[in-house]
């Protein structure tokens, strides 16, 4: 490729094609095929140390990942785990 142009031209399809794979008509998302991706435990830690980071208070904080699903439940686990 021998300029910008020809690079956003060529990201802009890449884009489109994408975009058109991931959605159905109107925009909206289409349905999964096959097992569903699970999240990590390393994903949760770092999506709860987001949520600590940003809280306001240690109240706020809990509220915050109990809404999320990050907060562990009875058994230990979190519910985005289960």
């Amino acid at each position: 490729m021998s300029g910008p142009v020809e690079v956003r031209d060529f990201l802009l399809q890449h884009e489109s094609r994408d975009t058109a794979l991931n959605f159905g008509n109107g925009g909206v998302p289409a349905q999964r095929s096959g097992e569903t991706s699970r999240v990590s435990d390393e994903q949760v830690r770092r999506a709860q140390l987001a949520v600590a980071r940003s809280a306001q208070s240690v109240e706020d904080c809990r509220e915050l990942l109990d809404m999320l699903g990050l907060a562990p439940g009875e058994d230990g686990i979190p519910p985005v785990r289960r």
